[in-house]
Parts: C-alpha cells; structure tokens; sequence
C-alpha cells in the first residue's frame, strides 16, 4: 500500500467515523509501510495507539485488507519504537500473534486468577474456570458462566485467556463479546469475504465469547454462531461463553443454541455474600495502601462497607478507591465518620427499600400468574406455592413483621406465613430449581 492510498483511506475513514472521532483517532496515524504480511502503522502514544487497535482495528484491517490482500494483520508501534498493539488473534496479550487477522478483545492483566477472591457463591465457577485454564482433554463444551452485573463473569474469562496463553504460548485463543462477533459478521457480509470469516473463527483452539445475550434476535448472526459452534465442538476445541443469565432465561435465543449451550456445564456465579464482600476489600486495600502509604483505615469501616453495599463487587471496589483518594485529598484518617460522608450517595443507593408489593408482582410475573392470585384465598398448588416463595422473600428482603406481611396476603394469619417460610427453606435444601428460583427473584428485585 502506497502512502497515497493511506490517504485516500483516511479521507474515507473520516466520512464513515465522523469529524470529531476521525480528528481525535486516525488523522494522528502514519502508515509506516509493510514488513511481509504486516501492515505497520505509527501512532504517536501508547494509549493512542491501543485505542485505536481496540475500537478501530478491525475496520483498518479490512480496509487495508481491501487494498492489499496480502495483508494479514497490523502492527501499531509509537515514535519510540514500542509496540503497543499487535492486531492478529489477541491484541497485545501473551503468545498470540499468530499471522492472521482474527483480532481477540484486550486481556486485563489485572483480571488473573491471582487476584479473584473465591467464596461460596463463586466457588463452583471458579473450579470449573481453574479446570478449562489447565488445558489438556476437553471434559465439559462449552463452559457457560452467568450471573449479574459485576459479580466476576468477565474477570474468570481473561483469567482463564491469560492462564491458557500462558501454559501453551502458541495455542490460539479467541476472546470477543458476543457484539464484536456479530460485527465482524456483518462485516464479511458486506464486504463478501464470508469463506474467510468461517475459516478464520473455525481454526482456532479456543472461542471465549462474552455477553452472549447480545446475539438473542439476531437471526443471521445466530445461524453462524451455530454453525461455528458446531464446527469447533466437532474439532474437540474448547468453547467458554458468559452471559447474565442462564440458556433458558435468555428471551429470542433460537433453542438449538439454547440446547447446544445447555450441552456443557453451566455454572452460575451467586450474588455475594457478606464474606465474600469483606474478603474482595481486604485484598484490596493492599493495592490502595500501595498508592496512599501514609493513610490507615480503621478497624469496622470495611465491615460497615461489606455490610452496606450489597450491589456488585464493582460498586465496592470503586467505593473504596473513591474513600482512599477522599482521605488522601482531605488529610484525614479513614474512619467511619469520613467514610459516611465521603460515600453517603452510594450508601444511599445501597439502601434502596423493597415493598411486599414489589416482591408480589414480581414473583407473580416469574411463575405467569396474577397478582390477585398470590393475595387470593385459593389454595391450589399453582398458587400455594408462589405465595410461599413471596412470603419468603418478604421475610428475607424486608425488615416488615410476619402478622404486617400476613395482612399484605389477604389477612393470612403470621402462622400462616412462618409455615410458608419454613416450607420453602425446606424445599430450597432439597430442590435446585426452587433455589435458582429465588436467586434469580433476588436478584431481580436487587437489580
């Protein structure tokens, strides 16, 4: 490729990207020519450039490509001489660089197995993640991990991305969302390089797609999600997906990916617990104490902060970060006092109340009956049952008396109500699906 054609692919990449993002993104690119296969270009700072290789480096490389078709992948490298991205399988991650153009998400090097705190609500996902890391046989495909927002879904992908990559450094590991999957599809569609797109997603030894929800209605896509699927499970190659919800909760997903997910083992990640809580502080204050040497924190303020935030690990940990950085900007010691005005519009959020009126609807709406029938005298075991799990929410989630939440059910007598809660901690000892139930109704009340 000529330095003219580089031109006239900047001047087209500015009508397609806009004024604004061509101005702060690409017209600070310089083609550097060509080392074999590999089209090298220099940016002029390492985030530049791996900003670029993040949100942009798939279009450059099929614009390129379209040019040149003897170019395979794209090498940033700032004035310096440092190579801040590479764009073949996995973006400046160990081991992967490979001369082809699949381009894999970057890895967090801060996401590794090392740093992910295991309790008991993630202690199965995290045996299966440690599992597929070790390489070797595959035993269970696909391993699919799901949970809410922020409860480790993502931080067990890259770790298992890193510990592969790092066992066996020319294995071919793909790491993608499930959106950058659907463009690259579309992608080849439109500039009918199909065949490529099959060969390229076919070969390689392991496919980590993430947020795999996100393909749900997209008819075209799902098709060749399936096919791919199929193609890599008939190889034997390894196949991890995450999403924030179980297969069959996964509204518009055609049920033979529905069935073909449901194929491996499914492992959700539990919303966290209180010691799970306190556990992700603890080891994250060494790294804030790093940063801020001169500032203690009191005994009881990561208790309080365990206790208090109850939404996902990711609020947490921003949480104590913002505390730490407050201290240090304030000149005053991290105690409880400090931590309560520092952090009063997250405690405020964190105490958000929920209603029995709340947990009625939504427990009606998860077992397709009316409201009137979780309120109503009927006893049929349609409606017996979603009335006891409501009452055992209400119980749960609620600071309301048993005689207040019996009135709430039609003036039920408090008996009444401690008989139901009883009966559905039984039930939840003896029956998986009843536990998932109320997971997944926790869950969407905390939401």
């Amino acid at each position: 490729m000529t330095q003219e054609q580089w031109g006239a692919l900047q001047a087209g990449l500015e009508k397609t990207l806009g004024q604004n993002n061509f101005k702060t993104w690409i017209k600070p690119l310089e083609f550097g020519g060509m080392d074999g296969s590999v089209a090298v270009i220099h940016v002029p700072t390492n985030f530049l450039g791996t900003y670029v290789s993040q949100n942009y480096g798939d279009l450059l490389l099929n614009k390129i490509a379209a040019i040149n078709s003897d170019v395979r992948r794209i090498q940033f490298k700032v004035a310096n001489g440092i190579q801040p991205q590479t764009r073949p399988r996995a973006a400046a991650e160990p081991a992967q660089s490979n001369g082809d153009s699949l381009v894999s998400a970057p890895l967090d090097r801060r996401f590794t197995f090392d740093t992910f705190v295991v309790g008991k609500p993630n202690e199965l996902a995290h045996a299966a993640a440690r599992r597929v890391a070790e390489g070797g046989p595959v035993t269970f495909n696909p391993l699919f991990l799901y949970g809410g927002v922020g409860l480790g879904k993502t931080h067990l992908m890259h770790a298992i991305a890193w510990e592969l990559t790092q066992r066996n450094p020319h294995l071919s590991v793909l790491y993608l969302s499930a959106e950058q999957f659907m463009y690259r599809f579309v992608q080849a569609l439109r500039d009918r390089r199909m065949m490529d797109f099959k060969e390229l997603f076919r070969s390689v030894d392991v496919l980590m797609v993430d947020d795999v929800q996100f393909i749900a209605g997209k008819d075209s896509t799902q098709e060749e999600f399936f096919h791919t699927f199929n193609a890599l499970v008939d190889q034997n190659k390894q196949i991890i997906i995450s999403a924030d919800r179980a297969p069959d909760e996964i509204k518009d997903l055609e049920n033979r990916i529905r069935s073909r997910l449901q194929s491996g083992l499914v492992v959700d990640l539990h919303p966290t617990d209180y010691e799970l809580r306190l556990g992700i502080l603890q080891s994250k204050v060494g790294t804030q104490k790093a940063q801020y040497p001169d500032l203690e924190i009191d005994d009881g303020v990561l208790e309080f902060l365990a206790h208090r935030i109850s939404t996902n690990v990711r609020v947490l940990e921003g949480a104590l970060t913002r505390l730490f950085a407050f201290a240090s900007l304030v000149g005053k010691p991290i105690n409880l006092e400090l931590t309560q005005d520092c952090l009063a519009d997250v405690l405020r959020a964190s105490d958000r109340k929920i209603s029995i009126e709340e947990i009625q609807r939504k427990v009606a709406d998860h077992y397709n009956i009316r409201l009137s029938d979780i309120i109503g005298p009927k006893r049929l075991r349609a409606f017996a049952r979603p009335r006891q799990v409501a009452m055992y929410l209400c119980k749960q989630m609620t600071s309301r008396s048993l005689p207040e939440i019996g009135r709430r059910f039609g003036g039920r007598d408090h008996t009444t109500v401690m008989h139901g809660v009883r009966r559905i901690e039984e039930l939840r000892m003896q029956d998986g699906q009843m536990d998932e139930d109320l997971e997944l109704l926790r869950r969407a009340l905390e939401a």
